[in-house]
């Protein structure tokens, strides 16, 4: 069986329950000259509180788990085994107006194509 953290609300329900049952044992055995119910009821929250709060103090104080370090972004992979003199040639090409290229490989059909003005 795997242990798990303790559910507090669950122990303090528990406890108090624990207390209810001895509370009634012991004033049918014995018979109890207690104060009256509001006091107890008032010092039962106190302790509940207190127990609360020491709770609450010993949760805070443990030591928070470093966030981890974000990674850096991988380098871009170029296609193939192209050098990158290579590759920045073939974007170069590609952001090349294509019009212009197409004129250059071929002067002699540059002249039959409309202007544009």
């Amino acid at each position: 069986m795997k242990p798990h953290r303790t559910d507090g609300v669950s122990l303090s329900f528990g406890i108090l329950f624990l207390l209810v049952v001895a509370w009634w044992a012991a004033s049918r055995v014995v018979t109890l000259h207690l104060p009256a119910m509001g006091w107890l009821v008032a010092g039962g929250l106190i302790v509940f509180g207190v127990i609360g709060l020491l709770g609450a103090l010993r949760s805070a104080r443990s030591t928070p788990t470093p966030a981890p370090e974000p990674e850096k972004p991988a380098e871009p992979e170029l296609p193939g085994d192209l050098s990158p003199e290579v590759h920045a040639s073939i974007v170069r090409e590609l952001m090349e107006e294509p019009g212009e290229r197409f004129s250059q490989q071929h002067p002699d059909l540059a002249s039959d194509q409309p202007r544009k003005d």
